[in-house]
C-alpha cells in the first residue's frame, strides 16, 4: 500500500524516484498525402466524366397510348359438369348455354324460364343469396340487353352467374318472389336500362325523378345530355351541358 505523505507529495517526482513528467500522445503529422490527394481527384474526374455521359444520352420520352397491349383475356370455355347436367336435365332446351369465364360459372337461359331456374337454385341448391342484378346494353344486336343475376350460395361458398338476351321492349319475370333483394336492384335496373320486370310490385324509378325523361345507361343516351326541361321546370337554371 503506498502511504499518503510526504514521500506521495506531487514535487514532480514519483516515490521510487522517478521523474513523474506526462509525456503527450504522439500524433500523426498534419501533412496531406500527395499521392492520396491525387489518387481522390482522379476518381472524382472519372465519376463526373461517367455522370456528364450518362445525362448526354437522350432517355426515351413516353409517347401517350405507346404502351405495349395488354394480352386479351381468354375466351370463356364451354363448362360441362355434374352441376350443369343436373341443370340441362330439369330445364332442357330452357339452357342455351353454360360456360365458365374467368373462373367464373355461367349459365345463359331463357328468360320466360328465368323465374323457375332461379326457385330450384334458391330450393334445390341453396343459392340463397342475389348479390347483384345488373344489365348490358348491346344496341347493335337484335335482342339488345343482357339482364345479369350474380348468385350466392353461403352454405357451399360458391358463386354462379345467370344471364338472359333479351329485346328492348321485353318483360323479364320479376325475381322478388325469390330473392326480396331483386326489389330495389330490379328497379335501378328500370330506372338506368328501361328494362321492365313483369311482377315486380312497385317497379318505379329509384334514382332519377319519376317524370325524368330517358335511362342513361343505354348506350344511345348521350353522357352530356341531361333532361333539360326537368332541370328548368324544377330547378329553375339552364342545364349545365
Amino acid at each position: 500500500m503506498v502511504k499518503r505523505g510526504k514521500d506521495n507529495d506531487s514535487d514532480g517526482k514519483r516515490p521510487d524516484g522517478g521523474d513523474s513528467k506526462v509525456v503527450p500522445f504522439p500524433t500523426k503529422p498534419d501533412v496531406p498525402d500527395a499521392d492520396v490527394r491525387e489518387a481522390a481527384s482522379r476518381a472524382s474526374q472519372e465519376i463526373s466524366a461517367e455522370n456528364k455521359s450518362k445525362a448526354d444520352v437522350p432517355r426515351p420520352r413516353r409517347v401517350p397510348g405507346s404502351a405495349p397491349p395488354r394480352e386479351p383475356p381468354p375466351a370463356p370455355a364451354p363448362l360441362e359438369n355434374e352441376f350443369t347436367f343436373k341443370m340441362r336435365s330439369r330445364f332442357g332446351d330452357a339452357i342455351l348455354e353454360t360456360t365458365i369465364d374467368r373462373k367464373q360459372a355461367i349459365a345463359l337461359i331463357e328468360p320466360a324460364a328465368a323465374r323457375e331456374i332461379a326457385e330450384w337454385f334458391r330450393d334445390g341448391e341453396r343459392f340463397d343469396m342475389l348479390v347483384d342484378l345488373t344489365a348490358v346494353d348491346w344496341p347493335r344486336r337484335e335482342k339488345r340487353f343482357d339482364v345479369v343475376w350474380n348468385l350466392y350460395s353461403l352454405s357451399r361458398n360458391e358463386r354462379f352467374r345467370l344471364k338472359a338476351h333479351v329485346y328492348e321492349a321485353q318483360h323479364v319475370p320479376s325475381m322478388v318472389p325469390v330473392w326480396v333483394a331483386a326489389e330495389w336492384l330490379e328497379r335501378e335496373c328500370f330506372d338506368l336500362f328501361g328494362i321492365v320486370f313483369a311482377g315486380h310490385p312497385d317497379l318505379r324509378r329509384i334514382l332519377l325523378p319519376d317524370e325524368w325523361h330517358g335511362h342513361p345507361l343505354r348506350k344511345d343516351y348521350d353522357i352530356l345530355r341531361q333532361d333539360t326541361e326537368w332541370v328548368r321546370e324544377n330547378l329553375g337554371i339552364e342545364s349545365g351541358q
